[in-house]
C-alpha cells in the first residue's frame, strides 16, 4: 500500500568514544610512585594535584647539570678571555720579555751598523746581532700568536659541545621534574589509574588519564562504497549496547579525507562531538553509529521489497480490479524497509508484494487480495 510517511535513508555502522579533551601521563623516568591523591571515577577541579612519583633522582640529575652549566659557562669565559685569569697574566708577561728583547736585539744591532761604519765593529759582530734579532722576532711573533689564539678550533668546538650538552641535560631535568607532580589541566574525570603506591613505573609507562567527558568525540568508521553520501551537518545517532534505551545525538563535524584498511574493512572515518552532560558515554568504548544522510517527511513511500528493476528502469505491479498491471515508478529515497515514490503512484495504491515460494509475477496475472 503505497502511503503518505516520513523516510530516512541512512548510514549504519560501528564507532569508538574519545574524550575531546583529555590528558595522558607518562612517567618522565623510571622510579616510584610516591603519592596517589585520587581513585579512578573521581571528578577533579583544574590545578589538583593528583600523583606524585618520587623526584629524588629527577632532582640530583638537575643539580648535576647546574653544576655542569657553570662549568661550561667559566669555560666560555676563558674562551673570551683568552684564558684564566693567571694564562693572561703569563702571557701578558711573556709578551712584554719578548718585546723588550726584541727592542734590545734592535737597538743593538743598529749600534752595532754604526760602530761598523767607523771602523769599530767587525763583520761577525754584526752577523751575530742580526741572528739575534732574528730569533726575537720569532720569539715575539710567537708571545703575539698565544695571546691572539690561545685555544685551538677543535677546543672551541669541545667548549661549546659541552656548554650545549649541560644546557640540554639540565633542560631534561627540569623538565622530568615538571612531570613528575601531576596536576589536572582542566576540571574533568580521572577515568584510568593504572598504578598503586609504591609501585615502580618505567620511562614512558601511562600512569593516569584524565578527561572532560561533559562532550566527547564519537569517531565511526564508514565503508567505503557509503562515503561519497557524507556531509558536514548531516545527524548522527549514536547508541550503546550497555545503555539500551538511550540514544545521543550530535551532527557530522568531518569527514573522510583518506581510506584506510581497518581488519577486512577498507573505511573512511567521520568525527562527531556528542554533548555527554550526565558522563554516561565512557572513554574508549564501542558504540552503533547512524548518520541520517537525508531525510524527506510526509512523502508517498512503499514497502521496498515491492519495487522491481528492468534494464535499470523501476516498476511495480499495482493491483486494478484483482489484476496485476505494470506500472512504471520514479523514487528518490530509500533505505532497507522503505522507498519514496515520486511519480507513478498515488496515495492509497495497492501493489503487489513478492510471491510466496518465488511464484512469477506477471502483467494481467489475476490476484486475489489478502489482508
Amino acid at each position: 500500500m503505497v502511503e503518505r510517511s516520513p523516510i530516512r535513508s541512512l548510514v549504519s555502522t560501528n564507532g569508538k568514544i574519545e574524550p575531546v579533551q583529555n590528558l595522558e601521563a607518562h612517567a618522565p623516568i623510571s622510579t616510584t610512585v610516591k603519592r596517589l591523591l585520587v581513585r579512578e571515577g573521581d571528578h577533579v577541579r583544574k590545578g589538583q594535584l593528583l600523583l606524585q612519583l618520587d623526584d629524588a633522582d629527577i632532582r640530583s640529575k638537575a643539580a648535576q647539570a647546574e653544576v655542569q652549566i657553570k662549568a661550561a659557562q667559566a669555560d666560555q669565559s676563558d674562551l673570551k678571555a683568552g684564558g684564566t685569569q693567571e694564562e693572561v697574566l703569563t702571557q701578558d708577561s711573556q709578551l712584554a720579555k719578548a718585546r723588550t728583547a726584541h727592542d734590545v736585539a734592535q737597538r743593538n744591532l743598529d749600534a752595532l751598523h754604526r760602530l761598523q761604519q767607523q771602523g769599530a765593529a767587525s763583520a761577525g759582530e754584526v752577523t751575530a746581532a742580526e741572528e739575534t734579532l732574528k730569533i726575537a722576532e720569532s720569539d715575539l711573533t710567537l708571545a703575539e700568536k698565544k695571546k691572539a689564539d690561545r685555544y685551538s678550533q677543535p677546543e672551541v668546538a669541545k667548549v661549546q659541545a659541552q656548554a650545549a650538552e649541560a644546557q640540554a641535560a639540565y633542560a631534561a631535568a627540569k623538565d622530568a621534574l615538571s612531570k613528575s607532580s601531576i596536576r589536572a589541566p582542566f576540571d574533568g574525570v580521572v577515568y584510568s589509574l593504572p598504578v598503586k603506591p609504591g609501585a615502580f613505573v618505567q620511562a614512558g609507562d601511562l600512569i593516569l588519564q584524565e578527561a572532560d567527558l561533559s562532550q566527547v568525540l564519537v569517531r565511526a568508521f564508514v565503508d567505503e562504497p557509503d562515503i561519497g553520501r557524507l556531509q558536514p551537518g548531516q545527524a548522527v545517532e549514536i547508541t550503546w549496547d550497555a545503555v539500551p534505551s538511550r540514544t545521543w545525538t550530535g551532527k557530522v563535524s568531518s569527514v573522510p579525507s583518506t581510506v584506510k584498511a581497518r581488519g577486512s574493512r577498507n573505511v573512511g572515518e567521520i568525527t562527531c562531538a556528542v554533548d555527554n552532560q550526565d558522563l554516561r558515554l565512557l572513554p574508549n568504548v564501542n558504540v552503533g553509529v547512524t548518520i541520517v544522510v537525508a531525510q524527506h517527511d510526509n512523502v508517498l513511500t512503499l514497502q521496498r521489497d515491492a519495487l522491481r528493476t528492468d534494464d535499470g528502469k523501476q516498476y511495480v505491479y499495482r493491483i486494478a480490479q484483482n489484476r496485476l498491471k505494470r506500472q512504471p515508478v520514479e523514487i528518490s529515497l530509500q533505505n532497507l524497509v522503505r522507498v519514496e515514490i515520486t511519480s507513478g503512484l498515488s496515495e492509497g495504491a495497492a501493489v503487489a508484494l513478492p510471491a510466496e515460494e518465488n511464484k512469477p509475477l506477471f502483467d494481467g496475472a489475476a490476484v486475489k487480495v489478502v489482508p
